[in-house]
């Protein structure tokens, strides 16, 4: 008899205690509320956006706000803390654009715009390292002042450095 009491007593306080954590974690959800944003890119963006297509044409896909962590990977050949504290460098950070070849999706270069923004400490710290994880990677980074307007053939020119794929009047 004694068993059964506390075979219930601990049951009870397993109940008690479960329904308590469920009743944390749903308050907690609660509490965090979204937004959902009206454009996934900037006016600049979008309108650089519509040049990279009218370059690439029919000869790449343009994907915008790309993880870096999706195009770059530590080496393989490191610690796992040191792998972590690389992945760790990137996983938050994104590219502006990626090109990636039409046929079989691989990837042609990054393509970061540079406004204003670039021009604080922070972020030119965050472009010097992107520019020395794109090298180490042998990942060609196109960097592109953003302006009110682009000339088609010039962003052509500097695209067609890095890759074999554009035609120089597609």
């Amino acid at each position: 008899m004694i068993w059964i009491a506390f075979t219930l007593i601990v049951l009870a306080l397993i109940f008690y205690f479960a329904l308590k954590y469920l009743s944390k974690n749903n308050h907690q959800i609660k509490q965090h509320t979204y937004r959902k944003l009206e454009t996934l890119f900037s006016p600049a963006e979008r309108s650089f956006l519509g040049v990279l297509n009218q370059v690439v044409a029919d000869n790449a896909y343009v994907f915008g706000k790309v993880r870096v962590a999706d195009v770059l990977a530590p080496e393989k050949n490191t610690s796992r803390s040191t792998w972590q504290t690389l992945f760790n460098q990137i996983s938050g950070k994104h590219f502006d654009y990626i090109l990636c070849d039409k046929n079989d999706l691989s990837i042609l270069c990054a393509i970061e715009l540079n406004d204003k923004s670039h021009n604080s400490k922070n972020r030119k710290a965050r472009d010097e390292f992107l520019t020395a994880a794109c090298e180490s990677a042998n990942l060609p980074l196109v960097q592109v002042p953003a302006q009110a307007a682009y000339n088609i053939d010039e962003i052509r020119e500097s695209l067609i450095n890095h890759m074999t794929i554009l035609p120089n009047n597609a």
